[in-house]
């Protein structure tokens, strides 16, 4: 009985496996295409890169919508806006006006509207999108 029930799971299994796989995509096809290096090439290089950047204390880093932001050294609490405020994707939470930025926690500028970092000691953060830095 046990290896009945054996050789029937097993031959469920393979039939599923069979029924599944035939429903991927074939390589090449419209649902599944090939790319050249070219195209992988120049889509990678139009990825906007990390840059650091140095904030003396009493500045401000002002994001545009979608910029992400890495505290790396420091104190900075966030700016929020009436709509809401820092998306900290590392915890899941929000950070509103006056809170303390965590250290190495991706943050997340969800719009253009004044969201960003005040820099409550000398700053250097990471940055990526669009931003503008104001001094006190």
């Amino acid at each position: 009985a046990i290896l009945l029930s054996a050789g029937l799971l097993l031959g469920i299994g393979f039939w599923h496996g069979r029924t599944v796989g035939a429903q991927l995509p074939e390589p090449g096809s419209p649902g599944d295409p090939l790319v050249t290096l070219s195209w992988v090439t120049e889509h990678v290089a139009t990825r906007t890169a990390l840059v650091v950047v140095d904030l003396p204390a009493g500045a401000r880093l002002i994001g545009e919508a979608g910029t992400e932001l890495v505290l790396r050294s420091g104190q900075a609490t966030a700016i929020d806006s009436l709509l809401g405020g820092l998306a900290n994707v590392t915890r899941g939470v929000d950070l509103r006006m006056g809170e303390a930025v965590p250290a190495n926690h991706l943050l997340i500028v969800p719009r253009g509207d004044g969201r960003g970092l005040f820099a409550v000691t000398p700053l250097v953060v990471m940055v990526r999108g669009g931003h503008r830095v104001t001094e006190r």
